[in-house]
């Protein structure tokens, strides 16, 4: 598993070995992206949260694309552990929450954009980015990408979905902010 695009290009990220860490396939990544690019235009300047967020290649990909910074959401040890080393390998401009996202408090910097990638078959990421909202971690007009199991809806009050693309198992869902709620 590599960087993608941008200044970290090629780079090696680690993961954990085992099943209980689920990266985000290369291609899939490369098409959330590729996605977001053509409705962002750019990531430079952007703040990121990347949720449920393993070994941090989402936020990783966004940062090495331009992003200032990035907040890391993840509670398993040897993902944290794998996320905290590829962090410090990059020198990324990071915040790493060890910690359930169900159990974020409200954010004082809203995000831009926020990257989910839960447990398949989890459910519940429409009712948590719609908590997550709420709590002041969502800037007005921003962007939310959810990755699931192909059969699972996703949809959010205060948002509307974008886009959605199947990869294989995975779906990815993109949505915008709707600030008129």
């Amino acid at each position: 598993m590599r960087i993608i695009a941008g200044q970290w290009r090629g780079r090696p990220l680690l993961a954990p070995a085992g099943a209980a860490t689920r990266p985000t396939a290369d291609r899939v990544r490369e098409a959330l992206f590729s996605m977001l690019a053509s409705r962002l235009g750019s990531f430079e300047g952007l703040r990121v949260a990347d949720f449920f967020s393993g070994t941090g290649a989402l936020g990783l990909e966004a940062l090495s694309r331009g992003a200032a910074h990035c907040t890391f959401v993840e509670q398993d040890r040897a993902a944290l552990d794998a996320l905290r080393r590829n962090v410090t390998t990059l020198g990324a401009a990071a915040d790493i929450r060890a910690q359930p996202v169900s159990s974020l408090a409200a954010s004082a910097v809203a995000a831009d954009l926020m990257l989910f990638d839960p447990p398949y078959q989890s459910g519940g990421c429409g009712a948590l980015l719609e908590r997550l909202t709420r709590l002041g971690w969502a800037a007005p007009g921003a962007w939310a990408s959810v990755e699931t199991a192909v059969d699972e809806p996703v949809s959010a009050g205060g948002w509307a979905v974008d886009a959605e693309r199947v990869y294989g198992k995975a779906k990815l869902t993109l949505l915008r902010r709707d600030d008129a709620e």
